[in-house]
């Protein structure tokens, strides 16, 4: 787990691009199995699911990285 930490860290832009892939391929696979829509309308709805996932996982990284340096800040202040 701390390598897959340690890899998404590094490669923020990479790990987000590659959820924005998957998501789009997952929500165009499931659209189209269930619904008879013409192929424009369903990747006008992966493109809008994909950045649904993406805004998410993009606050969550915000919060992870405000949380983090915020416990790095206190780590670092020495009790007097």
């Amino acid at each position: 787990m701390e390598a897959i930490q340690s890899w998404v860290s590094q490669h923020k832009l990479t790990s987000i691009g590659a959820l924005w892939a998957t998501a789009v391929g997952g929500s165009m696979a499931y659209s189209s199995a269930r619904t008879p829509l013409k192929p424009s309308l369903r990747l006008i709805h992966a493109r809008m699911h994909a950045q649904a996932i993406t805004l998410a996982v993009l606050s969550g990284a915000a919060f992870y990285h405000h949380y983090q340096k915020r416990e790095e800040a206190s780590a670092t202040v020495l009790p007097k």
